[in-house]
């Protein structure tokens, strides 16, 4: 399953994950692997701080406030031959991810990748409005972080 991760780390506060990118890969890889994507397609990546997702968070759901994670689907579009799909954008907050971390006592990488699986999810389409989807995403995300060799990041057996 071919894919190009476009990574952009625009906040000095990420270097505290080493090997980030290669990291990422692996968390997306995971994703489109259980999802058995077999095009060829394309993520972006923005790792920032707390005033960008604010200002994005602000700008695109109205929640003028700062988050873990926020995802841009990519709309379907035609493409010339050969080109990878778009899926689109995933965003992490440095400060958010870090206090978060913090207080669910996760190490910020576990929960960095937790959250880049957890965004890749909603590219392809998931989601957790209803409590039914919650279920079925939270599974999901289980399933890949084990395989990644993260712990569940609920602090609970699968069902």
């Amino acid at each position: 399953m071919p894919f190009t991760l476009a990574i952009d780390i625009d906040d000095p506060a990420w270097s505290a994950i080493p090997d980030l990118e290669e990291k990422s890969h692996a968390a997306v890889s995971a994703v489109l692997a259980r999802a058995r994507f077999a095009a060829s397609v394309e993520v972006s990546l923005l790792f920032t701080d707390d005033a960008e997702i604010t200002r994005l968070n602000t700008d695109w759901r109205r929640k003028p406030a700062a988050t873990n994670v926020l995802s841009f689907p990519a709309p379907d579009m035609p493409l010339p031959d050969g080109e990878p799909r778009p899926l689109g954008d995933i965003v992490l907050a440095s400060g958010v991810v870090a206090r978060e971390a913090i207080e669910q006592e996760k190490t910020l990488e576990d929960h960095t990748i937790h959250l880049i699986v957890h965004g890749t999810l909603h590219l392809i389409g998931h989601d957790h409005v209803e409590e039914a989807e919650a279920e079925d995403m939270e599974d999901m995300e289980r399933t890949i972080l084990q395989g990644l060799g993260i712990a569940d990041p609920y602090g609970r057996e699968k069902r």
